[in-house]
């Protein structure tokens, strides 16, 4: 049997039943609540019946006044949980483990929203020719820094009530946490800036809140970025010193990633080396940091086909995490399982502005998305520019409602 479908033992004695997971992508899906309703209850469903072993949703915002972006999914408090139990439910339906993403953007905060955007300094995001989209942030204070900890737990404690079988802590792709870990947006001089040891504070307090507020067999991971692809920042020995820090704290999965807005590697526009054929990006950071990881490493990022898949699985790492490949084919899992090679072509839009290739390929991606979420076949050959400028004007209608919803909850 391929090593793809063999199962995984976590340290906490959770068993996955193969080496295949669904990694986080923001769909902008939910309801009016901002909650999981039938759009993304039946997405959800298709990549449960696709066959992956790990299920990752995707980012569930601990603030409803910070989101990556409009429609996003919010767990603050109880009020919606039967639709999170659905949600859930449906994720795990044909046994794969379901894991919510919980995240805050930090400074990574869209200007439309109407929302004050927070960080660990007041450093703008920093893309020409797209300054004015982020919020301009200012600094969080050390009692913000300590209550957001605890927003964490509480959706953590929400997330374990409703079903999921874990949590992803999201540190990666320059949102809040990853913020925190770079000198480039921390230049705090206080305990929690200068030193990784304190840039890397309040992940590791986070961890250690959400691990001793959940029961010992539901699984807490983190989602860390191998580089953030900028000169004086977040770099691969950073990367392997933060995995060291969490060896001590229960960790079941580390899931290796790259870049940010500001560089997104996540997009395949920045490369680490990789000699795969310019497939599963951030492998050979990965396998340098495995050396000193205690728990399974798993690795997102590029891949789409069977064999770099097994590939991946041959040295110390130990789960494939696929994402725009599933968006395209959720069926990708059973169908290599069934001994098939299907692959999926690469979604490449060669524009020479990277910035706006990228919010382009995002927004192919989640047009996707879109159409697997009301029962339809993919389109992925769809035009670059319709799905850009398609995009931009939900995501305008979008933020209008969402500027509304806040506005009469609050």
């Amino acid at each position: 049997m391929s090593k793809l479908f063999k199962p995984l033992r976590l340290p906490n004695g959770q068993v996955i039943g193969n080496r295949l997971a669904k990694a986080a992508m923001e769909e902008n899906l939910a309801d009016a609540d901002h909650a999981p309703g039938d759009a993304l209850i039946r997405l959800y469903r298709t990549w449960a019946e696709g066959g992956a072993g790990l299920i990752l949703t995707g980012n569930v915002m601990v603030d409803r006044h910070a989101l990556t972006g409009p429609a996003g999914v919010v767990l603050e408090d109880e009020r919606h949980l039967p639709r999170f139990a659905a949600w859930a439910q449906a994720c795990r339906s044909r046994g794969a483990h379901a894991w919510m993403q919980i995240n805050h953007p930090g400074r990574q905060l869209m200007a439309e929203l109407g929302q004050p955007a927070l960080g660990p300094s007041a450093v703008a995001v920093n893309i020409p020719g797209l300054e004015k989209l982020f919020a301009q942030p200012r600094a969080l204070s050390e009692g913000e820094i300590e209550r957001l900890i605890e927003r964490y737990v509480t959706s953590t404690v929400l997330a374990e009530r409703a079903g999921f079988s874990g949590v992803q802590i999201h540190a990666a792709h320059g949102y809040l946490f990853s913020q925190f870990l770079s000198p480039l947006s921390n230049r705090r001089t206080d305990r929690w800036g200068g030193s990784l040891e304190n840039r890397a504070r309040i992940l590791l307090l986070t961890v250690e809140a959400v691990r001793a507020a959940v029961a010992a067999d539901f699984c807490v991971a983190v989602k860390l970025n191998s580089a953030d692809f900028q000169r004086g920042g977040f770099d691969a020995e950073d990367a392997a010193a933060v995995v060291r820090m969490l060896n001590e704290r229960a960790v079941d999965l580390v899931e290796l990633s790259g870049g940010s807005y500001e560089s997104p590697a996540m997009q395949g526009q920045a490369r680490d080396g990789s000699s795969l054929a310019r497939e599963a990006y951030f492998l050979e950071f990965a396998e340098r940091i495995a050396a000193t990881a205690r728990m399974p490493l798993m690795v997102t990022g590029g891949i789409r086909r069977r064999a770099v898949a097994e590939r991946v699985l041959q040295g110390q790492v130990e789960m494939v995490g696929m994402a725009t490949a599933l968006a395209v084919e959720p069926n990708l899992p059973r169908r290599w399982q069934a001994g098939e090679e299907a692959g999926v072509e690469p979604i490449v839009v060669a524009w020479k502005n990277k910035a706006f290739a990228s919010a382009a390929t995002q927004s192919i991606v989640k047009k996707q998305l879109a159409l697997l979420s009301r029962g339809k076949p993919t389109r992925p050959r769809t035009s670059p520019l319709l799905a850009l400028l398609g995009n931009q004007l939900k995501t305008r209608r979008q933020a209008r409602d969402y500027r509304r919803w806040v506005s009469e909850i609050d």
